[in-house]
C-alpha cells in the first residue's frame, strides 16, 4: 500500500511539474498559445496585475489568451523562474505556483520585476478519471511588484 501511494504521488508531481514547466516556457518564449493551454476552461480566471500592466478582472480562458497576447507583444520576458518548490499534499485539489518574472517594455526599455502567483486547480473530467489522469489548470493569477 505504501509503494502504491508513493507511485501515485510521483505521478501526480510529474503532472504538476509539466504544468508549471509549460507556464515557465510560455513566459520565456512570450508564447500566449502555450499559456492558453494552461488556463481553466471550467471557471473564469481571476487576474490581478500591478502597474505598468495595471489590470484586474475575471476573464474567460479566451479573453485571458488575448490579454496575455497583448502583454507578450508589449513586454519581453528576460527572466522567469520558480521561487518556491511545490508542496502538494495527497488529496489536495489545488496548489499555488510562485515565480519571479522580469520583463522589459519594448517601447521605452523600462524594466520591471514581479512576483507572480498562479493558483492551479485540478480539472478532472469523467474521461480523465477513468484514465487516472489529472489536468492542472490556472484559475487565478496575482502579481506584486518587487
Amino acid at each position: 500500500m505504501i509503494r502504491f501511494n508513493i507511485l501515485l504521488l510521483n505521478i501526480l508531481l510529474s503532472i504538476i511539474s509539466n504544468a508549471t514547466q509549460n507556464v515557465e516556457k510560455s513566459f520565456l518564449q512570450n508564447n500566449p498559445q502555450l499559456f492558453y493551454s494552461q488556463l481553466s476552461t471550467q471557471t473564469n480566471i481571476n487576474i490581478s496585475l500591478p502597474a505598468p500592466i495595471s489590470f484586474s478582472d475575471q476573464l474567460s480562458d479566451q479573453q485571458a489568451y488575448f490579454l496575455f497576447r497583448q502583454i507578450f507583444s508589449t513586454y519581453s520576458t528576460f527572466e522567469f523562474y520558480p521561487e518556491r518548490e511545490l508542496a502538494l499534499l495527497p488529496g489536495e485539489k489545488n496548489f499555488i505556483f510562485k515565480a519571479r518574472w522580469s520583463f522589459l517594455n519594448k517601447k521605452n526599455s523600462n524594466q520591471y520585476v514581479f512576483r507572480v502567483f498562479f493558483y492551479f486547480i485540478n480539472e478532472s473530467s469523467a474521461q480523465n478519471s477513468y484514465k487516472f489522469k489529472s489536468s492542472w489548470k490556472i484559475a487565478e493569477i496575482k502579481a506584486e511588484k518587487i
